[in-house]
């Protein structure tokens, strides 16, 4: 797998409610990432989300800033699906979703990404439940478990 060790699927690896998450297919490294056991779907922060063709093939574009105070920077991804998703606050969406590598670590494994404004929200990466099934124990009481981020 990309950068790492695949996670076995009998692996039970310990990690809290929020964890630096690489993003390799996207370029990305050390995203904060919430977990959340209540989402099925991973998401991140996207703006100005615009479909677009590709040799034939359909893609998305998205801007995305890593960091406060850094100017957004403009990604694109095969687009894999497009589908209705309930959002934290019940309203229904039609999102974007896309096919990326997370690696949490040196674990790395294939998932997807439903692409949102997540202005309003604290981290700008949620991962999860078909992500965290893989293998994953979200400790409630613990965070950064997997390195702490650099201030």
């Amino acid at each position: 797998m990309v950068g790492g060790r695949q996670l076995r699927k009998n692996a039970k690896v310990e990690i809290g409610w929020c964890e630096m998450v690489d993003i390799p297919s996207l370029g990305l490294r050390h995203v904060h990432a919430k977990m959340d056991t209540g989402a099925a779907t991973s998401s991140i922060h996207a703006t100005r989300v615009k479909p677009l063709v590709r040799d034939g093939e359909k893609w998305v574009e998205f801007w995305f800033r890593l960091n406060a105070g850094e100017k957004p920077k403009r990604y694109e991804a095969p687009l894999i699906d497009k589908r209705l998703v309930r959002s934290s606050n019940g309203d229904r969406q039609e999102r974007y979703v896309i096919s990326a590598t997370f690696c949490f670590g040196t674990l790395c494994w294939n998932g997807q990404l439903t692409l949102a404004n997540r202005r309003s929200m604290a981290f700008p990466l949620l991962i999860g439940r078909r992500a965290l099934r893989r293998g994953f124990l979200v400790n409630s009481e613990r965070r950064w478990m997997l390195g702490k981020p650099v201030q």
